[in-house]
């Protein structure tokens, strides 16, 4: 991937991160409930993928 390509992918993850915290805490969530959010989101990824059986 050639770095320019590269560079914007990160702007826009790091655009539609700070968009989603914005519009969250905007509408009073708190934010620990974010985070067990993404906490249970990354267990349920980790454990869903197929190559780390043993």
């Amino acid at each position: 991937m050639p770095l320019p390509q590269f560079l914007m992918l990160m702007a826009a993850v790091i655009l539609a991160a700070a968009a989603t915290l914005w519009v969250s805490l905007s509408h009073g969530v708190p934010i620990v409930a974010l985070a067990l959010a993404a906490l249970i989101a990354a267990g349920v990824v980790h454990y869903s993928r197929h190559d780390n059986q043993h």
